[in-house]
């Protein structure tokens, strides 16, 4: 059949073999909507005439984009959210849940194979599973929670092999940035990015959650991540492209000798190596979001904090990806090493990402985040600047007052 993956799962879904530029209409697999995003969709599904969702148990909604609500308008959005809930019977996410990305793998709402579709960018991150999910906007959403079905122009595809093994200190949140910064915030735009070689192979599920993420700041329509070596709780088959199947770009990198990565202000595909941005005096540091807000995000800024204390002046900011995440962190220690070392824990959300509250930075302030996009007034103020890096950066950073190789903290400390 010579197809891609994203070929092949719309093909599977629209009952007939498609390609890319095709038109296909297609059943989806789920859907959900955040709080920033399902006002909208309620009204207009409301418009259309909406009274039932098509299947319930295949919507969810999540709030998470400005929780606890910071003023009197999110309030009542957020009891307009819990009424709609409670009238269509569907999956409800109320405050300190998580972030829909996370809770959508996490609590099995989509699997390898499915379409899902969310009303928000980064749902993306699902190609994690070998999913096709993409983002849409709220009216298409109301669409979709009338119908149960979608339209898609199936996308060109680009396919990315990554080979070789990962330096210490060197995670995917770099190779991510690395691939952002190589082709630019508009080089994959309405394409599916496939992620394949042996690095990939190795990678847990959080990290690959992390790469399908941010096929975002390059323009992707979905990121499918290879499932093997993936390990979930349920059996599942693999969907691989054939090996003949027409892709409009493939790119390959041997990752064994790449450096930690830091995105400059104010744009996700500026992207250097840490060397050139060592020194940078920072005041605000952020570990969480999406992209990396998970156990194994925490843990590694842990190592690099344990024994250590933040940089005075410097203040460092913990949002978990779910309750589950800082219930975890909280048995195996890691809770009690970030805050031993000065952290601040905040509710599982959005909030500091996208602006909202609970991190917003001040004039003229420094922030190093682990986040996906440091467009200027992303975090909430056009008149600070954000790089963007691991989290075992932004935890050296905050350790050390500068952005600094991980490697080098406990070297600056003792001098």
């Amino acid at each position: 059949m010579s197809q891609t993956i994203a070929e092949k799962i719309i093909s599977q879904h629209a009952g007939t073999t498609v390609r890319a530029g095709d038109i296909a209409i297609v059943p989806v697999d789920g859907a959900m909507a955040t709080d920033a995003t399902a006002p909208l969709a309620i009204q207009a599904f409301r418009e259309m005439g909406g009274t039932r969702l098509w299947d319930a148990a295949n919507f969810s909604l999540v709030l998470d984009h400005a929780t606890p609500a910071p003023n009197e308008r999110v309030a009542n959005l957020h009891e307009l959210i819990r009424a709609f809930a409670r009238e269509t019977g569907c999956m409800l996410y109320d405050v300190g849940e998580g972030i829909c990305h996370q809770l959508m793998v996490e609590n099995g709402h989509v699997k390898p194979h499915d379409i899902f579709i969310g009303a928000d960018s980064h749902t993306l991150t699902y190609g994690a599973l070998g999913a096709f999910a993409a983002g849409m906007g709220s009216t298409d959403l109301a669409a979709i929670m009338l119908t149960g079905q979608t339209w898609l122009k199936v996308p060109r595809s680009i396919k990315i092999v990554l080979n070789g093994r990962l330096p210490t200190g060197v995670v995917a949140k770099d190779v991510i940035l690395y691939l952002v910064g190589r082709l630019g915030i508009s080089g994959a735009t309405y394409e599916a990015v496939e992620f394949m070689g042996t690095a990939v192979h190795n990678l847990s599920l959080a990290s690959r959650m992390t790469l399908a993420n941010m096929v975002a700041e390059m323009g992707a329509k979905a990121g499918l991540v290879d499932t093997m070596g993936l390990q979930l709780p349920y059996e599942f088959e693999s969907v691989k492209p054939e090996s003949d199947a027409s892709y409009r770009a493939i790119y390959e990198y041997d990752v064994s000798t790449l450096r930690p990565q830091i995105a400059l202000p104010h744009s996700p595909d500026k992207v250097v190596d840490i060397d050139e941005a060592v020194g940078q005096k920072v005041s605000m540091a952020f570990i969480g979001s999406c992209t990396n807000g998970r156990l194994e995000d925490w843990q590694e800024a842990a190592r690099v904090l344990e024994g250590q204390k933040l940089a005075p002046g410097v203040r460092l900011i913990m949002a978990p990806a779910s309750r589950a995440v800082f219930n975890a962190a909280l048995r195996d220690g890691t809770a009690a090493i970030l805050s031993a070392a000065g952290a601040t824990f905040i509710t599982s959300g959005c909030g500091p990402c996208v602006g909202t509250h609970q991190g917003i930075p001040g004039n003229d302030e420094v922030v190093i985040s682990s986040t996906n996009r440091n467009f200027r007034g992303r975090m909430g103020n056009p008149n600070s600047q954000v790089y963007l890096a691991s989290p075992a950066v932004v935890a050296a950073t905050a350790v050390a007052g500068e952005i600094i190789d991980p490697k080098e903290v406990g070297i600056v400390r003792r001098t």
